[in-house]
């Protein structure tokens, strides 16, 4: 069975090798266990490099347990176990936040205190470390045209989560005196070990395809491309806020079509009406705030879903990044679906 880790990555480490060597070190991750920061994680071991990584249960590290790290046990709310992780760090990766919760000061409390607290811990012990700062497209907002919204966009995020990452951002654009810091901005992410745009796979593998009603268009992000997005920042220009993912938007109905073609399935596309939609959202809401975990639909999640278009501009990001060979969707999308069945987690 292909599987992502340390001595295979998903990400060669010759293609962030020009970048690392440029990075101050040490260097320090928080959400590293995560989707994206997993295979960030994997691929900085690749290339020798032993980042630390701030984890909660260090027995229970989920992608990267037998990776050549530093564990810093503790979170975003505990300041002893920030002071450890950023000390005499010379570069700080921020990917841990919350993507999803049952009310506006979870949100609140999990991305923008999370990252106050983070920027408190680096001013007192990495004062002159780089920053960068990964957030979402959901704090820019949807776009009112497809052609997507630029990073230079006055932002409006529709929703909690969005809101949260967009204070999260005020955060890390505060830090005083050589405080360097640099925002990147992917939309939706998908790629081996991801569960969100995994719904979309799961339903094509069943064979029907719910979607809400009216044209929307997206921007995706394959995996891979963010790792490499993330290294280029921190090895570019301070003060900067990049939008990154493949160069066209996508309409809706085509991506799920592609979905189907990569993985050699069929499926019935139906359309359920927004107020429906909505009403399914606040149930998932309810359940979240009594403990349920992991609802692929919340009430936040509705108001992102409804939005007409989820789009960016990155042209002008990826080439000052220098990230230029952007996977396509034909072939992520084949690549994520061959890992999902040799884990079986579709057939």
């Amino acid at each position: 069975m292909t599987d992502y880790s340390h001595t295979n990555p998903l990400v060669d480490p010759a293609a962030v090798s020009g970048w690392l060597e440029a990075i101050p070190k040490p260097i320090a991750i928080t959400g590293g266990t995560g989707f994206v920061g997993s295979h960030l994680v994997d691929t900085l071991c690749a290339a020798g490099v032993e980042p630390r990584v701030l984890v909660r249960d260090a027995d229970h590290p989920r992608w990267i347990g037998d990776a050549p790290v530093v564990w810093c046990k503790g979170s975003l709310g505990d300041a002893d176990s920030l002071a450890r992780l950023v000390d005499g760090a010379g570069t700080v990766l921020h990917l841990a936040g919350v993507v999803r919760a049952g009310r506006a000061a979870d949100f609140d409390r999990g991305n923008r205190v999370g990252t106050a607290n983070l920027m408190a811990a680096m001013a007192e012990a990495a004062a002159s470390a780089r920053l960068v700062h990964v957030s979402s497209l959901a704090a820019a907002g949807p776009s009112p045209q497809p052609e997507g919204v630029g990073p230079e966009v006055e932002p409006a995020p529709i929703s909690w989560y969005g809101q949260s990452k967009l204070a999260a951002e005020l955060e890390a654009r505060s830090r005083g005196g050589d405080g360097w810091w640099t925002i990147v901005r992917p939309p939706a992410i998908y790629g081996p070990r991801d569960t969100d745009v995994f719904e979309f796979f799961r339903m094509a593998r069943r064979g029907l395809i719910a979607l809400p009603a009216g044209e929307r268009w997206l921007s995706v992000a394959w995996v891979g491309d963010v790792v490499q997005s993330i290294v280029a920042a921190a090895a570019g220009e301070a003060g900067r806020i990049y939008h990154i993912g493949e160069s066209e938007p996508v309409l809706l109905d085509r991506l799920l079509e592609e979905i189907c073609e990569a993985g050699g399935v069929t499926a019935r596309m139906v359309t359920v009406p927004p107020r429906l939609v909505s009403a399914i959202g606040a149930v998932g809401s309810a359940l979240q705030r009594v403990g349920w975990r992991r609802l692929a639909l919340t009430g936040d999640k509705t108001r992102e879903l409804l939005a007409r278009h989820w789009t960016a501009q990155t042209v002008e990001s990826m080439e000052i990044l220098g990230v230029r060979a952007v996977t396509s969707f034909a072939e992520g999308a084949a690549t994520t679906w061959d890992w999902y069945r040799e884990r079986g987690w579709l057939k």
